[in-house]
């Protein structure tokens, strides 16, 4: 499956402006003219929606829905707004409805998927005038003020490369878990108490401690939950799969619910949020969404830069590693399977499960910048994330910057992150957590905590040399 992305942009362009979805057919009582931005819904098991395994036509369509549901400027004829319920994760009702519908506190704070995923490409990061409010998440209240006691201000993330990532962290969870499986059993096979390193394609997690009656001590579990399931996105790392992310932010950001969080199943209401608008998005709109972002092709290296800047980033690529950068940052995780299935096998409460639904698998490897990733020697596809998929301390009491959030998320302490993946870094300026920091160099000086000695390191560096760690970071763009 090949990506057309400017001839889908100004395809799109030209649609949004009309209402229109492009290659979908309108309903009969939605006339072209019409100011919805969904025509149709995607329903599962149509013919040309299939379900189960995918070949790359019935994946072309469905990504290309998936498409025109992201750039989509939802409207209040589609459902928009939530007068009646919060932006909360868990379906919860408000009191009264709010006074505006559209807020940059707890939203309504977007138009589309598109208004904030978009720099440089349709899927990519934002601006800091895109920055969201988000609350712990489950069932607070709506708030009405940037007070970081009720908020953590975020920026965007891009999305490129995000099925690569959840297929990671699936087969990492899977390797901790049996850690702790293998832990139990020899433990009830010898009687003894067993301790095992929790470690998952090379990533060290701590270690449990596993007891002949059953009991797991985590308390030295690190960087991960003591479920030890990696979830991989958002700042905190606490998202587990691209279909919980999907189904949170259309609420949040848009007060489009989907049914299966939303409807009848969870909250036994067509009409949770009292909008007078029932079936929002549907299960297959939300796996069209997945099957979007899941198929974006991972961030690459420029290599038309010209002599000297490629010759610095090389050297800066060796100093980067040498100042133990690469810990953390790690150049790449290998991959076992590019096989994606949606619903995953860790999706939880609120999202489809597998078994549930109308279950999809499909390959990745039909993109050739996907195809074209390096594989170890064991045929492992090789993912160029710089990252670890792991949480760590980023901030301390001298070095703070990373760490001004008030509020824990998801019992994640506050000075505690998840590894930003540097890929696609040269294309996504600002950064930092809220967005406020301008260059590379900015927020490498405010890495405290673990990453703290790395950035003593960089400091004691000439300039000459930290600029060569610049040309490197530079390179990892997202291309067109």
């Amino acid at each position: 499956m090949r990506r057309t992305t400017t001839r889908f942009a100004i395809a799109l362009a030209g649609a949004a402006t009309l209402g229109l979805s492009p290659g979908i057919p309108a309903e009969e009582s939605a006339p072209h003219w019409s100011e919805l931005a969904v025509h149709e819904h995607i329903r599962l098991g149509d013919p040309d929606y299939p379900a189960g395994a995918l070949d790359s036509s019935a994946l072309e369509r469905l990504v290309a829905a998936g498409e025109r549901l992201f750039a989509a400027r939802f409207t209040a004829g589609d459902g928009v707004g939530r007068p009646l319920a919060t932006q909360a994760i868990l379906p919860t009702k408000r009191k009264r409805a709010a006074r505006t519908e559209f807020s940059r506190t707890a939203g309504l704070d977007a138009n589309a998927c598109a208004s904030c995923h978009h720099a440089p490409l349709v899927g990519g990061a934002g601006d800091f005038s895109a920055n969201v409010f988000v609350s712990e998440g489950f069932s607070q209240s709506d708030f009405d003020t940037t007070d970081p006691q009720f908020s953590n201000e975020r920026n965007t993330n891009h999305l490129f490369g995000a099925g690569l990532i959840e297929l990671l962290a699936r087969e990492m969870s899977a390797e901790l878990r049996a850690h702790r499986r293998d832990a139990l059993r020899e433990a009830l096979a010898t009687g003894e108490i067993v301790e095992r390193p929790l470690v998952a394609k090379g990533v060290p997690f701590g270690r449990i401690d596993a007891y002949p009656d059953g009991r797991v001590d985590t308390r030295a579990v690190d960087g991960v939950d003591i479920d030890l399931v990696v979830r991989p996105f958002g700042h905190k790392g606490v998202m587990t799969s691209l279909r919980q992310f999907t189904v949170n932010a259309l609420n949040h950001h848009h007060g489009m619910q989907a049914n299966e969080r939303f409807g009848a199943r969870w909250t036994g209401e067509s009409d949770h949020d009292g909008d007078g608008h029932a079936e929002e998005i549907t299960d297959g709109d939300v796996s069209a969404l997945v099957a979007w972002q899941a198929t974006l092709a991972p961030p690459g290296v420029a290599d038309a830069l010209g002599a000297n800047w490629l010759a610095a980033a090389e050297r800066g690529r060796a100093r980067f590693e040498t100042l133990g950068c690469a810990d953390c940052h790690r150049p790449a995780l290998p991959l076992d399977s590019l096989v994606f299935t949606d619903p995953g096998p860790l999706d939880a409460a609120g999202t489809l499960r597998p078994g549930e639904g109308t279950d999809l698998s499909y390959g990745l490897a039909d993109d050739p910048r996907i195809a074209a990733l390096p594989k170890d020697a064991d045929g492992r596809v090789l993912v160029p994330l710089f990252g670890d998929l792991k949480r760590h301390a980023i901030a301390d009491a001298r070095i703070a910057t990373l760490g001004n959030e008030l509020l824990s998320q998801r019992f994640v302490e506050r000075d505690v992150f998840m590894t930003t993946e540097l890929w696609g870094v040269g294309s996504t300026a600002p950064y930092g957590h809220r967005g406020d920091l301008t260059t590379l160099a900015e927020v490498i000086e405010a890495h405290g905590g673990a990453a703290r000695a790395s950035r003593d390191a960089w400091l004691a560096l000439e300039a000459d040399e930290r600029g060569e760690i610049i040309a490197f970071l530079r390179t990892l763009v997202i291309a067109p």
